[in-house]
């Protein structure tokens, strides 16, 4: 039986998702183009935030290294338009197979240790990623590369950023009808009793590595096909998307809007980059809160993220419909 949390729930989720898809309209009318490319920066961000929240908050994997997969993604679609490969199916299937080769071997190391060690080898790796990316000259080094032209997704035409935006938003919407299948079957449940008590999954028969392992990959390859629409909008690929603060702001992202929930990483992602957007442009035309606000915005922003842990303990998402705590459902009885 559908609980009243579920059913608000996925009210709320209907509601942002027919606002997100009616804002190149409003842009349109407003005479306001711009909004096309913000908010299209949000949703790339939420997909990715949506990723890792499959292996933070149903799985309990704290990654500090799944901004690596981003920069994977975007670097597949700037290393082969570099060498004057347009089809963007085959950046994508290049993008998606480097991400869960990189994943599967990553995956295989760390999700054999828990706690801090998980977070010091993901963000190991991450950091890895990023001075090789750093190191290929050719490919711009430091400076980044510069994609000449969006990938050709043959009737999509991604050189318009009314169809990039909504490309974006159906791969956001597909992977949430993807995420609530997958956390809500046995899986899902499989991977909420090993964050709860891994032991109790061991003795009941469950192969505990394999499905944090596929949790992992999966996550990460969500990220990556974030990484490959980052490129598409940005039209660049750089080392920074790899960088570790970046992983830090999805984390942010997903448990601002409510870790363990599969639509909360997009209000997270929402919240906090419209937060960022207007509090470094606001200006209230008083001097002393002038000089804060462009001096000392993200120190604001900190503020924010302080006072919602305080009084809205698991999320926004999660204070909205209702949830006085993540769902703590128990695996079925029965081992594979």
């Amino acid at each position: 039986m559908v609980s009243a949390a579920e059913r608000k729930g996925t009210v709320g989720a209907v509601v942002v998702l027919v606002a997100l898809a009616l804002v190149p309209v409003v842009a349109h009318f407003a005479a306001q183009p711009f909004y096309i490319t913000l908010i299209s920066r949000m949703l790339v961000f939420a997909l990715a935030a949506v990723g890792l929240n499959l292996a933070l908050g149903f799985g309990g994997l704290v990654s500090f290294g799944h901004a690596l997969y981003l920069g994977i993604g975007a670097y597949a679609v700037g290393i082969l338009s570099f060498h004057g490969v347009t089809n963007g199916w085959v950046h994508l299937a290049v993008a998606l197979g480097a991400g869960a080769a990189f994943a599967g071997l990553i995956g295989a190391v760390v999700v054999r240790v828990s706690g801090m060690t998980f977070i010091m080898i993901t963000l190991a790796f991450a950091q890895m990623g990023y001075f090789l990316a750093v190191s290929l000259k050719q490919y711009g080094g430091d400076d980044g590369l510069t994609i000449n032209a969006r990938s050709a997704l043959g009737l999509i035409d991604l050189s318009s950023n009314t169809q990039l935006y909504y490309g974006i938003l159906a791969s956001l919407v597909l992977v949430l009808i993807a995420a609530k299948r997958l956390t809500g079957a046995r899986f899902g449940l499989a991977l909420l009793g090993i964050k709860q008590n891994e032991r109790r999954l061991l003795a009941l028969g469950y192969p505990t590595f394999r499905y944090k392992l596929t949790a992992y990959v999966i996550s990460a390859l969500i990220c990556t096909l974030a990484g490959f629409w980052l490129a598409n909008l940005t039209k660049f690929a750089a080392p920074s998307y790899m960088a570790w603060t970046v992983s830090g702001e999805l984390i942010v992202m997903a448990v601002l809007g409510g870790m363990g929930t599969v639509f909360g990483p997009v209000v997270g992602a929402l919240a906090l980059l419209s937060f960022e957007e207007f509090l470094s442009s606001w200006q209230p035309g008083i001097p002393v809160l002038d000089n804060l606000l462009s001096n000392h915005w993200l120190g604001l922003i900190g503020l924010a993220i302080f006072a919602l842990a305080l009084f809205a303990r698991h999320g926004l998402f999660g204070y909205f419909v209702g949830q006085g705590k993540i769902a703590q459902s128990s695996p079925p009885s029965g081992g594979h």
